[in-house]
């Protein structure tokens, strides 16, 4: 009973940063789950779902504020898809080695967490970085930002679907210096936008190869749906840096762990 309440109550807590800040679900929750002793593969396949399910009660609340750009969530899912889909098979080939296919999650896994932890503690830097050198003749010329924005999809589609991390926090950030010029409620809503299709297409993925614990998810959305809606609604008006720098320490120490 106090495993499924700790699950719940970090669903809520994963949930409410999610729609606050944009930080990604998976950075958060993924490693959660390793902490309760859940396998790799079965973390990274129910989170991918409980992502999905999760983030579309933010796009209801994030459309009704306007905060979703549309064009840019459909140039990143043009990369991202397909590249979960190559992902998946190459998963699906190797599946056979759990052994192999959890050290390689694992690793990556580290990895991805460290970039991530990096990018949520410098994002107001970066911002300001990409806005002061944005130049406008490039923010316009739509067909190389619509090439870069499809390649950066490619790159979040093979992460996420490899680990469960990115779509929140390193699709913000790199998100930011192709589109300084859009204020910052908007780029969280068109990450999360965006994630949900991504999500959706790897979890089914990975509960096809068996990396689905249903009762686990059912737990975690339990929490989540009325965390992501309550954070939505605070986006915005509520100063989040002590909890973002709280958030990258955690996350840095975590794939520190993992990886070395």
């Amino acid at each position: 009973m106090d495993f499924q309440i700790g699950l719940i109550i970090a669903g809520l807590f994963v949930g409410f940063v999610v729609g606050m800040t944009g930080v990604g679900g998976g950075s958060l929750m993924t490693p959660i789950l390793l902490w309760f002793g859940i396998p790799p593969t079965t973390a990274v396949g129910t989170d991918l779902l409980y992502a999905a399910f999760t983030k579309i009660g933010g796009v209801y609340v994030h459309n009704k504020k306007k905060n979703i750009n549309w064009t840019i969530t459909g140039w990143l899912s043009l990369g991202s898809v397909p590249a979960a889909l190559i992902t998946l098979w190459i998963l699906e080939s190797i599946k056979t080695d759990i052994t192999a296919m959890n050290a390689i999650i694992k690793y990556s896994l580290g990895w991805a967490l460290l970039f991530t932890s990096i990018a949520v503690l410098f994002k107001k830097r970066i911002m300001i970085f990409s806005q002061k050198h944005a130049g406008d003749r490039f923010h316009y010329e739509s067909k190389t930002q619509n090439m870069l924005t499809v390649a950066i999809g490619v790159l979040l589609g093979a992460t996420v679907t490899l680990t469960s991390i990115g779509a929140g926090a390193l699709g913000t950030v790199t998100l930011f210096f192709l589109y300084p010029i859009l204020p910052t409620p908007r780029l969280v809503g068109t990450e999360i936008a965006h994630a949900v299709p991504l999500t959706l297409v790897a979890g089914i993925g990975h509960a096809s190869m068996g990396n689905l614990d249903l009762a686990l998810l059912g737990q975690l959305l339990l929490g989540s749906l009325p965390g992501i809606y309550i954070g939505s609604m605070l986006s915005g008006k509520v100063p989040d840096l002590f909890l973002r720098n709280a958030i990258a320490v955690m996350l840095f120490m975590v794939g520190y762990k993992l990886v070395f």
